[in-house]
């Protein structure tokens, strides 16, 4: 079998084919999101949202309706909930965090062993690449087109929210508004990547992509091309690698991405040596 067979055998299945279009378009929405995420500093609020959505996902199965309006009760639900418990005790923001999204998710499992469903709803957690269907498509589809729509509408709002909202307030821009869409996108957000990697591996794409493409550039405006690149391809090459080692096709998506920040990051590190080693031999 020549390299252009290897290369073309995944994808003559319809299910592949599916698995790769939804991997690709979920690992873009999530790096696009996950560059303003590492800047703010919302990485454990992303862990947060990514898990407390769990039963309202559960929840929406269970009803028949669209499990992303479950996302976003839940994960507004959430962050409701963090507030209080932060205004109305001593207790601290990552504190608050760990204890609501702790306690949402264990909800979601108890909701998943007790609510009766016709589907396994256990690829909620692990996710369901290969099993998606062409409605699970198209739904990954019109979620991704509303996050990055909105996104591209208030890339300038969100930006300047995220380096300064002493400004942002300043020119009439309303940060609560602006943290409250951030916090809905986020929920979105979460609903694109669960058909790919399931609750618990979300997290993972929502903060290594942008982590990544910092190490890269300073530049937010490179950062929101660099991440959904290197993202995409880690999309990629993570289903080859799965398909041809019979592994869990999410996990290896994941597991990609996390070997290419070890590599960036080595490869940062060394041209840093590098560059103080020529300065030192330049000053000598």
């Amino acid at each position: 079998m020549n390299v252009i067979d290897l290369l073309a055998e995944p994808f003559g299945y319809a299910f592949m084919q599916r698995a790769l279009l939804i991997t690709v378009i979920a690992s873009i929405v999530c790096a696009v999101l996950s560059s303003w995420l590492v800047l703010i500093g919302w990485s454990l609020m992303g862990d947060a949202v990514s898990h407390a959505v769990l039963p309202g996902v559960v929840l929406a199965y269970a009803l028949g309706v669209p499990f992303a309006l479950g996302a976003l009760v839940f994960g507004g639900g959430a962050v409701l909930l963090i507030g209080f418990v932060r205004g109305k005790s001593e207790v601290k923001e990552d504190a608050a965090i760990g204890i609501v999204f702790t306690t949402l998710f264990a909800l979601g499992l108890v909701l998943i062993s007790i609510v009766p469903s016709q589907v396994d709803l256990t690829h909620i957690l692990f996710g369901n690449l290969l099993g998606a269907s062409v409605l699970d498509l198209w739904q990954v589809l019109i979620v991704a087109a509303v996050v990055l729509s909105i996104v591209l509408l208030k890339r300038r709002d969100i930006t300047l929210f995220a380096f300064d909202p002493v400004q942002a307030h300043a020119i009439g821009l309303s940060p609560r508004r602006l943290n409250a869409l951030l916090l809905g996108l986020l929920a979105l957000t979460v609903v694109v990547a669960l058909q790919a990697v399931g609750v618990i591996l979300v997290v993972a794409m929502l903060i290594i992509p942008g982590v990544t493409a910092l190490l890269l550039t300073r530049r937010l405006s490179r950062m929101l091309l660099v991440a959904p690149t290197l993202a995409s391809l880690c999309a990629v090459v993570g289903l080859y690698v799965s398909y041809y080692v019979n592994a869990s096709s999410g996990g290896m998506v994941v597991l990609t991405q996390g070997i290419l920040f070890f590599v960036v990051l080595a490869a940062v590190r060394l041209r840093s040596a590098l560059l103080r080693r020529s300065r030192v031999a330049a000053g000598a």
